[in-house]
């Protein structure tokens, strides 16, 4: 666990949101178990695989030093997140966790909630896919897919969106979704749907077109969605959905499907769509195999 030891005695003080170690893209072999994320004020540490009290106890040991240097009057927030196969368990290690816990990034707030839960109420991996977004989203309609807590509804609105329709089966999520909206003193120009989307095209339909859809599904969720066969059933609406030109980002992080399962599909089931590029993800997430890593994927309508 040495790289993340180094890591943590090197990391900067931002205001910002972000990933600070990703041990999971392979690039720190040894340390492919570990994650550390920054959720202003608190540092958030999991571990994919069982840990000992000891290995707790270095880690500590290497925040409190560096915080010392960063931040030497205020105190130190941290949590450890297990996340064994099968297992989840969240702790709190040092301070506190402020309620309600606001972080920022690129100028939008967002509630979180890290001592819940697998999901923190924002993926950071996702940064430069909401960057895209705001953007590309003036005076467009966008639609929203699986929007979970709605960040990219938020970075939308900010970018001077006409309309943002979003969808997403959990009403918790949507809920916080609107708390966003709130929180960036927004224009009621957004929707909620908490709606399971292949029972919903009629009413998706009488809200387009879309000049951009973000469609950003869980990988595999029993019940709601298995990327290997539901994936080919949204493309295919995307030509009735979208303006011509319209724009849409097809999002996939599943670390055993690649690009080519999404061209693919979309060769099949909506030719007329052109791709223009895959987005990069933040350089924090930086992957040995690249194809394992999230993919965003822009294709323009014709």
């Amino acid at each position: 666990m040495q790289a993340l030891l180094n890591a943590i005695a090197q990391m900067a003080l931002t205001d910002d949101a972000q990933r600070v170690f990703h041990g999971r893209g392979g690039m720190y072999p040894g340390c492919e178990q570990w994650s550390l994320d920054w959720f202003a004020p608190v540092w958030v540490l999991t571990s994919f695989k069982r840990v000992t009290d000891e290995e707790l106890a270095q880690c500590h040991r290497a925040l409190e030093a560096r915080w010392q240097v960063l931040a030497p009057n205020q105190p130190l927030n941290w949590v450890f997140q297990s996340r064994v196969t099968g297992e989840a368990e969240t702790r709190l290690m040092a301070g506190s966790v402020p309620e309600p816990h606001v972080v920022t990034e690129q100028g939008a707030r967002y509630i979180v909630h890290v001592m819940r839960g697998q999901n923190h109420g924002l993926f950071l991996d996702m940064a430069n896919g909401r960057e895209w977004l705001k953007n590309h989203a003036q005076h467009e309609n966008v639609l929203n897919l699986f929007a979970y807590t709605c960040a990219f509804s938020v970075v939308a609105l900010q970018g001077g969106a006409a309309q943002v329709v979003n969808l997403d089966m959990s009403q918790g999520a949507l809920a916080i979704g609107q708390q966003n909206h709130r929180l960036n003193d927004l224009p009621a120009k957004a929707r909620f749907l908490g709606h399971d989307v292949f029972k919903t095209w009629g009413k998706i339909n009488k809200m387009g077109p879309y000049g951009v859809v973000v469609i950003d599904p869980p990988s595999y969720q029993k019940g709601s969605f298995i990327a290997t066969k539901d994936y080919i059933k949204l493309i295919r609406r995307l030509p009735d959905l979208l303006e011509p030109q319209g724009h849409v980002l097809l999002c996939l992080n599943a670390p055993e499907l690649d690009t080519q399962f999404l061209h693919s599909q979309v060769t099949e089931a909506a030719p007329s769509l052109r791709f223009v590029e895959r987005l990069a993800n933040p350089a924090a997430f930086v992957d040995v195999s690249p194809e394992k890593s999230l993919k965003v994927l822009h294709y323009q309508n014709a």
